[in-house]
């Protein structure tokens, strides 16, 4: 057994383990109440199992080309995947889609009520 044999095989087993990590958060996304939960399950599951397929892929592809355009990828995806939930998490409670009860405390109470000026 060689070296790309060996990385053949560690980057098809990453594969493997990031697909079933981001199956688990769709599972996530499809059985849990509410937005905020939901949108827990839409970010960490989902950018730890592309984390994973970056590192397979980038095992089977081997080119510097490759590995450039996946990192970047990975860049990206960790950028914007916190900030999409934010923002998704945000709109949910300005809009009342969080009840009261979701939360352990709502910090943001006394500012919702308040009128703007």
């Amino acid at each position: 057994m060689n070296w790309h044999d060996v990385t053949d095989l560690a980057g098809s087993v990453l594969l493997f383990a990031g697909a079933a990590v981001c199956l688990t958060g769709v599972i996530g996304m499809l059985r849990l109440p509410d937005v905020l939960t939901r949108s827990h399950a839409a970010t960490n599951p989902q950018t730890l199992g592309m984390l994973l397929l970056v590192a397979g892929v980038a095992l089977r592809l081997r080119s510097g080309v490759d590995l450039g355009t996946l990192a970047l990828v990975a860049f990206f995806q960790l950028l914007t995947s916190a900030v999409a939930a934010h923002l998704v998490a945000r709109a949910a409670y300005r809009t009342g889609q969080v009840g009261e009860v979701a939360l352990l405390r709502d910090e943001l109470a006394s500012a919702r009520d308040r009128p703007s000026s």
